[in-house]
């Protein structure tokens, strides 16, 4: 599974994201953290959204839903299997 986090450096939500979703087994996930700041077009779309979290299949990037900041690591990769499921 290739994910895309879009982040900021200095965003807690951000960082407590990538924590978890590094922490994750299976599904084996392959993810990719794209810095906001770099990139003109992701600062605009996403400044006031991140994190945001995407999949990418078939170069083609859909959104998933945003986690509560509260919800932990089991509770992360039962969505992210759900999501595959039903995606």
């Amino acid at each position: 599974m290739h994910l895309i986090l879009y982040s900021k450096i200095g965003c807690h939500l951000c960082e407590g994201l990538q924590e978890k979703l590094e922490q994750i087994i299976e599904p084996e996930i392959h993810l990719e953290i794209r810095e906001i700041t770099t990139n003109p077009d992701w600062f605009d779309r996403y400044q006031y959204e991140i994190p945001v979290l995407c999949l990418q299949v078939d170069g083609t990037e859909r959104t998933i839903p945003r986690f509560s900041p509260r919800a932990g690591v089991p509770q992360v990769q039962q969505i992210l299997q759900q999501y595959l499921q039903n995606g």
